[in-house]
């Protein structure tokens, strides 16, 4: 029985080489002992705890495969969101570091959650462009820190997410331009008020900091793996916005297991495939217009360029999934036993594996059947609670 329809396309990265082992050079990027680290660090955090791995068992056996985990980020420290780990823990690292430098002493995560050095903090202003996920991360980071915050947004990141930063005491100013606009708009500023931005994406002469985003990232890696209890997924379908994420879960996943990973299928709006067109192209391409998509959080028309450093070689496939695709994946998940929230950003993943498998064609290419073990991460939650509803009673 069809699940839902779905337009799909595919490109087989030709770069890809499932023998290699994981490069040495991409240890600087991302690595085990850098998320261990990370993860001593905010496993610290007030509120902190693992989020739910689900084993989708009704979905797979409806599918025809062996078995779907879906890792659920829905209530990531109450922000409902993944990035939740990556921009805080980026904002804590910058502080950190501006201590070090004006007062010679090593700060510890106690010492910024217990406002050792506060007159010092709060003269200080983060700020970063954001679809709302990253941006409502580094707001909440910025708060529980005690610093200032400035976010940029762009022109279709909607009401109850610019609220929900502003929640946080962050001043939000709204660009008329898409987000790739907003991240020049917002680096622009920050030059000219001495501002430290903190971003999720990495650029030209920007390469430090998005590398702590990342590896904050994978403490949810270190919870799945963890909770699959020895189990090693066959693929993984992850949704890419810069594709910050996806290169974090790749690495992860590719120096933990070498030639054992799984098949790493990176998935993306048809809107906005900046991933899929740098594949083909062989080197980083800008996707320009509005980049329109329901999936927000996906709406990036420039690579990040370390992100991009671990794709290139480890990404298998480079996918892109129809808009209409998304509602129902909603609406499949919220009648899940138990019940799951996802938003529109976390589905395309899941409902990418489903439209492949039951696409004989597409299940052909990317080697899926009855004994594949898919792995997906559901992003967030209902990050804007009007719109999810919409979404998932219409």
């Amino acid at each position: 029985m069809t699940t839902f329809s779905a337009n799909l396309s595919h490109l087989a990265n030709s770069a890809a080489n499932k023998a290699m082992p994981y490069p040495g050079k991409l240890v600087e990027i991302a690595s085990l002992e850098k998320s261990r680290a990370a993860f001593d660090e905010i496993s610290q955090w007030p509120g902190y705890q693992a989020t739910p791995l689900y084993p989708l068992d009704s979905i797979a056996r409806r599918i025809g495969v062996r078995g779907i985990f879906y890792k659920d980020e829905s209530q990531r420290f109450h922000l409902k969101s993944f990035k939740a780990l990556g921009g805080a823990f980026a904002v804590a690292r910058q502080l950190k570091n501006r201590i070090l430098q004006e007062t010679g002493e090593t700060a510890s995560i106690d010492d910024l959650l217990d406002k050792r050095f506060q007159s010092l903090v709060e003269k200080i202003v983060i700020s970063c462009a954001t679809d709302g996920n990253h941006g409502r991360s580094v707001a909440w980071g910025c708060q529980l820190f005690g610093c200032g915050c400035v976010i940029y947004i762009h022109r279709d990141v909607s009401v109850g997410r610019e609220q929900a930063m502003e929640a946080f005491g962050a001043e939000v100013i709204r660009i008329d331009g898409n987000y790739d606009a907003s991240v020049k708009q917002a680096d622009s500023d920050a030059e000219i008020h001495g501002r430290i931005i903190v971003s999720d994406t990495s650029y030209a002469g920007y390469m430090d900091i998005p590398r702590d985003v990342a590896i904050g990232y994978t403490v949810m890696l270190a919870e799945a793996v963890e909770q699959m209890q020895g189990a090693i997924p066959t693929h993984v379908f992850i949704q890419a916005g810069v594709g910050g994420l996806a290169a974090s879960v790749c690495a992860y996943f590719w120096e933990l297991w070498g030639d054992r990973r799984p098949r790493f299928i990176v998935v993306e709006p048809e809107q906005a495939n900046c991933l899929q067109q740098s594949a083909a192209s062989g080197k980083p391409v800008a996707v320009k217009g509005d980049l329109e998509t329901l999936m927000a959080g996906l709406s990036c028309g420039e690579v990040s360029l370390l992100a991009w450093e671990i794709l290139e070689p480890g990404a298998d496939d480079f996918m892109t999934l129809s808009e209409d695709a998304v509602a129902p994946c909603m609406r499949l998940l919220a009648s899940n036993d138990p019940a799951i929230e996802a938003g529109e950003s976390a589905v395309a993943g899941l409902a990418a594996a489903i439209a492949s498998r039951e696409d004989p064609e597409m299940a052909a290419k990317l080697g899926l059947d009855e004994s594949s073990l898919i792995f997906v991460i559901g992003t967030e939650g209902a990050t804007d609670p009007e719109l999810y509803q919409q979404l998932v009673t219409s």
